[in-house]
């Protein structure tokens, strides 16, 4: 099988199993397999696979048909401008949580808020992302997976960010010093609702349950986050959470019963959506 004839197979069975994007994601893996352009494909579109190659190119592209995302078969998504490492132990960062990381570094510059911890952080996306653009940071990651944070510490490495970032195992905030107050704790945490997920694209049901689940209501991660974050922030700190389209009253509702925060706002996504809601803890 010569590269022209691959990419035709990988096209064709994609169409047949009404996977959406076809040539460009038939491409993107073989592609991915060679470790060349897609412009490669084209001028070498005669070259012929070795049967190892043939054989992994035809297996990924039987993971795309039976409901793989993409980036896990390829181990990459970028976001923020940047690459990141990214498998099956952790949700795709997807381009609206990059409000939620432009709020963020934007209040960090604005006010000088530098001590930023990255709640429920999986491929350590939204904290490395923030590193990237902050000097003299201190970021921390923290989530209650450790295959999670064995995919957030490749990423560190990856963008050279091991000197600003520190990585906990914590079940939220169970693990986090008390004492070492942040000045912003940011977290996209689960918050589909359980009986929403079984109607979810497959691809997205093969994303790790535990991130998406947010409970009956969807809201129990908030509700914990909530409840806590205040006990780990300085006077005028930050608690900036992303959340679903439809739910921005109900967590505005959440932080509205704690008396400990302020200054409760919102903001959209690109495409019109509540994406983030961001409050203030009050001065002691």
């Amino acid at each position: 099988m010569n590269i022209k004839q691959a990419l035709e197979y990988g096209i064709e069975l994609l169409k047949e199993n009404n996977i959406d994007e076809p040539i460009l994601k038939t491409r993107i893996i073989l592609a991915n397999i060679l470790n060349e352009s897609k412009e490669y494909l084209i001028i070498h579109e005669k070259d012929e696979l070795s049967k190892d190659l043939e054989k992994l190119y035809i297996t990924n592209i039987q993971k795309i048909c039976n409901g793989i995302p993409l980036q896990y078969i390829i181990n990459k998504q970028e976001f923020m401008g940047l690459e990141f490492y990214v498998d099956e132990n952790v949700l795709i960062p997807q381009p609206d949580t990059e409000i939620l990381v432009e709020e963020v570094i934007d209040i960090s510059k604005r006010e000088d808020k530098k001590n930023i911890l990255d709640l429920c952080t999986g491929s350590g996306a939204i904290g490395i992302s923030i590193a990237n653009s902050i000097s003299e940071c201190n970021i921390t990651l923290s989530d209650i997976s450790r295959d999670a944070l064995e995919v957030a510490k490749e990423n560190c490495i990856k963008h050279k960010a091991e000197d600003r970032v520190n990585i906990i195992q914590s079940d939220l905030f169970e693990n986090i010093d008390e004492n070492n107050k942040f000045d912003i704790i940011v977290s996209n945490p689960p918050y589909i609702k359980t009986d929403v997920i079984k109607t979810l694209d497959k691809e997205v049901q093969n994303e790790p349950i535990l991130a998406l689940d947010g409970g009956e209501d969807g809201l129990k991660i908030y509700r914990r986050i909530v409840n806590e974050a205040y006990k780990f922030l300085e006077n005028d700190g930050y608690l900036c959470l992303e959340i679903g389209y439809d739910q921005k009253d109900e967590v505005i509702k959440l932080i509205e019963q704690i008396s400990e925060y302020k200054e409760i706002y919102s903001k959209k996504d690109l495409s019109g959506n509540d994406r983030v809601v961001i409050c203030k803890k009050k001065e002691n």
